[in-house]
């Protein structure tokens, strides 16, 4: 068994996660706009940003601890 990881160490983690997947998000929304949907495109650009925001927040709470 392995030991539980921290609560600031989980936070981090977690920022981390969010912030890879926002990555993702916001660099993939550009092939929506190029095949005429963007309404997709948009929808996935503000989830990106959103995603990218939490988990800044979350990665810069657990750093402060």
């Amino acid at each position: 068994m392995s030991a539980p990881v921290p609560r600031a160490g989980r936070e981090r983690l977690v920022g981390l996660l969010l912030l890879g997947v926002a990555v993702v998000l916001v660099l993939s929304s550009v092939t929506w706009f190029g095949s005429d949907r963007a309404g997709v495109g948009i929808g996935q650009l503000v989830l990106g940003l959103v995603l990218a925001a939490v988990g800044g927040v979350l990665y810069r709470r657990a750093r402060s601890r």
